[in-house]
């Protein structure tokens, strides 16, 4: 299915006998003849109509935005979502361009996910369940009255996924089967700070908090943060970026992991998730660092 932001045949009239429509969210029009044009004029722009379709377009990217954070939630928190609540937001676009093609799995009554049987979304029916294409290219019904979305860390048939997904050809909306996952090394267990990325050099503090709300971190008390909720317990992971002057040059520290009460925690009292989350905001914003040419001949 089409985003209703990218239909292209759904024309609205208006003034003068022009008609109105939006075309991947902007606005568009055709003239009294029906030959779309290439801009809108001025005075068509301004017209009540034509307000009505931009605030329109506004209003569905910012229920885009908000399905694709929801469905990002419920894998960052690995929480058991009730079937009835997927088979209620399939007939919407824009939530079903998010959840389809997502790996799914069951959940048990207590809560805990089958993941021995998870499969790609692709159909949800109110009677059947939620319709998935197995490891084997079959297709399988979830019954179970709730259902999860597993983050990557957690699928054990991870690559045979990415190869099922890559033989048939399937974009998911959110990144999961190709989300760079991390785990901790024998060595880092016992440490409560990752010192891997420290040492990123940007020329100025402006360069570094840029990068970080353009990939969507907030930045609080010179650290980039991600909070991570896994087996009832919030944990934020902390990126050192610096404190100074925005203008100043930074250099990056060390990535921690804090609880409610701000206390550092070990690595190996954390979850896979939490862990695998932290390092891979610290290493996507140190890749953003200033490299000079001793590191790239290195």
């Amino acid at each position: 299915m089409v985003s209703t932001v990218q239909q292209e045949d759904a024309w609205v009239d208006a003034e003068r006998d022009y008609k109105l429509g939006l075309r991947a969210g902007k606005l568009v029009c055709q003239n009294p003849k029906g030959k779309s044009l290439a801009s809108v004029p001025k005075w068509l722009k301004e017209t009540e109509t034509a307000e009505s379709l931009l605030a329109l377009a506004d209003w569905l990217a910012e229920h885009e935005l908000e399905c694709l954070h929801t469905v990002e939630r419920w894998m960052l928190r690995s929480l058991s979502i009730p079937r009835a609540v997927v088979t209620e937001i399939w007939a919407d676009s824009a939530w079903r361009d998010c959840i389809e093609n997502m790996v799914v799995v069951p959940v048990a009554a207590g809560g805990a996910f089958d993941l021995e049987n998870a499969g790609l979304l692709k159909d949800v029916d109110a009677k059947r369940g939620l319709g998935v294409i197995d490891l084997d290219g079959e297709t399988q019904w979830i019954k179970t009255d709730s259902f999860g979305v597993p983050h990557p860390i957690l699928i054990g048939d991870l690559e045979e996924l990415r190869e099922l997904a890559g033989d048939l050809g399937i974009r998911q909306a959110i990144d999961q089967l190709y989300r760079p996952i991390h785990q901790p090394t024998q060595e880092q267990l016992d440490l409560t700070s990752i010192n891997d990325f420290s040492g990123g050099h940007f020329e100025q503090l402006n360069f570094a908090t840029s990068h970080c709300r353009r990939l969507g971190y907030p930045v609080r008390g010179g650290y980039a943060t991600c909070r991570i909720w896994e087996s009832n317990a919030l944990i934020e992971a902390r990126y050192f970026i610096g404190d100074e002057y925005p203008e100043s040059p930074t250099w990056t520290g060390g990535l921690v992991f804090v609880d409610e009460s701000q206390q550092p925690q070990k690595i190996n009292s954390i979850g896979p998730v939490t862990f695998s989350e932290g390092v891979r905001m610290a290493s996507e914003i140190y890749a953003k660092r200033k490299v000079d040419a001793t590191e790239e001949d290195q």
